[in-house]
């Protein structure tokens, strides 16, 4: 299976995933130069972004991110090859799942940032792009710099093209992607909406809700962007939040079993 994938054994004894036509003698320099522009890229971008929360739910940033990781590996491995006078570099003999791994990441920076360079200039740029000093970096860095690291590796290292069988994998993240943001939109943040609003139906249905002023219904709202009333009593409020159904499938799965419950108690 792993030779399929282009993981040979033993792994890379030609040394082509850490040396160049070029540059070799700085090859180990130039990858860590390129994953400490691409970190601080990341984590500026990270710190300023307006909404933090949806920053794994962009294409965007998730390839940037593999640049980040793949240039942290691939430079790391290029100086242990010159430390031990280039007779081996510690990737050659570790287990074979990690080998697999870096080759994978290897055809993940080589083809995705392209696909992001592409769809950005051809479809998402506009006059905002290059509107403030920060959002012309930060759209070079990440739409410009990206791919020109990527030519880098193509052009400018012996590491050969990708296994046709890596089409796979590549295929089975794009897809995965398309439901990145379901999950950090819908599951995340209405999990932790909804606990909330259970843990304040539970206070009403025990009568540990002594505050009538709707303060927890109001804030809750608020999260929402809806305009609560003020004044509405607790019980008001409580059967509106019973009649309220939270759109995510495993939520409302969840407070249906509350509800049935809340009945047999009644019951009981």
């Amino acid at each position: 299976m792993f030779e399929a994938f282009g993981v040979s054994s033993p792994f890379d004894p030609t040394f082509h995933y850490v040396t160049s036509p070029i540059f070799s003698p700085v090859l180990d320099a130039l990858r860590l130069l390129f994953a400490v522009y691409t970190f601080t890229t990341t984590t500026v971008t990270l710190a300023l972004s307006q909404d933090p929360d949806s920053y794994l739910s962009y294409f965007t940033d998730l390839t940037y991110i593999g640049l980040v990781a793949y240039f942290c590996a691939s430079g790391i491995q290029a100086v242990a090859l010159v430390l031990l006078d280039r007779e081996s570099y510690p990737l050659q003999t570790w287990p074979r799942v990690l080998q697999l791994l870096h080759v994978l990441l290897h055809s993940t920076i080589i083809v995705l940032p392209i696909i992001v360079t592409a769809v950005f200039w051809s479809l998402l740029a506009s006059s905002a792009t290059f509107e403030t000093p920060y959002s012309t970096w930060t759209n070079v860095s990440q739409h410009v710099m990206n791919t020109t690291f990527v030519l880098f590796e193509i052009l400018f290292t012996h590491s050969g093209p990708s296994s046709w069988t890596h089409l796979i994998p590549l295929l089975l993240i794009l897809a995965c992607y398309l439901g990145v943001a379901y999950i950090t939109r819908c599951v995340v943040l209405s999990l932790v909406k909804d606990v909330c609003l259970l843990r304040w139906r539970v206070s009403l249905r025990y009568g540990r809700f002594e505050d009538h002023s709707e303060s927890g219904a109001e804030a809750l709202e608020e999260w929402q962007e809806l305009a609560a009333p003020k004044d509405v009593l607790a019980s008001e409020a409580r059967r509106s939040l019973l009649a309220r159904m939270p759109r995510c499938h495993l939520t409302r799965s969840f407070f249906v079993l509350y509800r049935l419950a809340e009945r047999v108690s009644q019951r009981s």
